[in-house]
């Protein structure tokens, strides 16, 4: 299979208490909530049709959590896959740290003690070259975060990784990366499980 026939799925790990309230969790270790824990499995019916030759986990437990119940027990983790660090922001809601800093997005920064657009963006980057590898001959299915996979996608189709703030991204989706004429496209976006 050549490089413009495979493609890449991203599966968002299923809700956590954070993530349903909007706060920032990128290293904190939150588990997932009943309904995170059902709509992971909810993920691994939407997956179980499809043969990936490439399976790859963030190290975050929410993340490998969501695989593991989709039924992806033998995942590798793959620590670029990794949540953004957000640093002193932390589990802290975008209207809060806006109102310390007026205009702050997570995508224009800044980042106190975390990580900034383009780091996360050369993360990206090499998750993509992974899965695009010569020896990865089929599709990848990679399990992770709203930002980063956001982040993921922008990177895909060559844009700068703050242009990921165009693609809303919620908990338990599937999205397909894939190609059209040999140029990288969004097959589908944000679908539920």
């Amino acid at each position: 299979m050549s490089e413009a026939e495979r493609q890449i799925w991203l599966a968002r790990h299923g809700e956590t208490e954070w993530s349903r309230d909007g706060r920032h969790t990128g290293l904190t270790e939150i588990p997932l909530t009943d309904l995170g824990r059902s709509q992971a499995e909810a993920l691994g019916t939407r997956l179980a049709d499809h043969h990936f030759s490439l399976v790859l986990t963030s190290p975050r437990s929410r993340a490998r959590e969501t695989a593991r119940l989709a039924g992806f027990a033998d995942v590798k983790v793959e620590p670029d896959l990794a949540e953004w660090d957000y640093g002193d922001l932390e589990g802290r809601r975008t209207v809060e740290i806006a109102a310390d800093s007026p205009g702050w997005t997570i995508w224009t920064g800044p980042w106190r003690g975390g990580e900034t657009v383009d780091q996360v963006s050369a993360r990206a980057d090499r998750v993509l070259a992974r899965c695009l590898a010569p020896d990865v001959n089929d599709d990848a299915l990679l399990f992770g975060h709203g930002h980063m996979l956001r982040v993921l996608a922008a990177r895909w189709l060559d844009l700068a990784g703050g242009f990921g703030s165009l693609f809303g991204l919620s908990t338990a989706t599937v999205s397909v990366l894939g190609w059209e004429r040999e140029r990288p496209i969004i097959e589908s976006w944000n679908v539920p499980a």
